[in-house]
């Protein structure tokens, strides 16, 4: 049996790979999604078009990957001793992140021509979507060990309430940053956590939801 052919070429360059990202993200600040083009995004990050070519095949999946790259780099999960303060602070650095240029307008960019594209909406979803859920997986298995959440015995339960979680977190900063484009302070990320962890009538004054009953409906389905 003959060996499999290699590829022809030169290797990825990480380094190539971040200055191109890099350019994406900063030539879709500056010209918007319908002015944006390969030819642009490689004489900023100073390659040949053909090297955009080999890696992506078209300014979609650049996009996406160059948003993806970006979140990937800047959020992790903070490790500060409780499920409450975990959730506050991490609400606090996306929504700082959000309020870059480079990370705002690309992923409203992106979100907006998915709605389009089925295709991108896809990669959206495999690329951003579900590499960001490792932060509430994470999160819950820390909370979990801690004692705050019990464990869930039927994996699929338990999945669509990592999904559920990551969608409230992801789509009210998202929201409240993006689109109504009102602050994320350390107020509003502490009532975001009380009506997550304990419901609307933690907020809003009622005394339905004690300590026993805040944590459970984040991690148990």
């Amino acid at each position: 049996m003959s060996p499999p052919a290699r590829r022809t070429g030169r290797p990825r360059s990480a380094e190539a790979d971040r200055a191109i990202l890099g350019a994406t993200r900063a030539a879709l600040v500056e010209l918007g999604w319908s002015k944006l083009t390969m030819g642009d995004v490689a004489a900023r990050a100073g390659v040949a078009k053909t090297t955009l070519y080999r890696r992506w095949t078209n300014k979609s999946e650049l996009v996406v990957d160059a948003v993806a790259a970006l979140l990937d780099e800047q959020l992790e999960l903070p490790d500060l001793g409780s499920l409450r303060a975990d959730v506050e602070e991490t609400v606090l650095r996306f929504a700082a992140l959000l309020t870059r240029p480079e990370a705002g307008t690309s992923l409203m960019a992106v979100v907006a021509e998915a709605t389009r594209d089925e295709a991108l909406r896809e990669r959206i979803r495999t690329t951003i979507v579900n590499r960001q859920k490792r932060l509430v997986l994470l999160g819950r298995e820390r909370a979990q060990a801690r004692g705050e959440l019990p464990r869930e015995a039927d994996p699929a339960a338990a999945a669509r309430t990592a999904d559920m979680i990551f969608d409230v977190i992801a789509g009210a900063v998202m929201h409240r940053t993006l689109v109504s484009a009102d602050p994320v302070d350390a107020p509003w990320a502490r009532d975001f956590a009380e009506v997550l962890l304990c419901g609307f009538p933690a907020v809003a004054g009622g005394d339905e939801a004690g300590p026993a009953t805040a944590q459970k409906p984040a991690g148990s389905g």
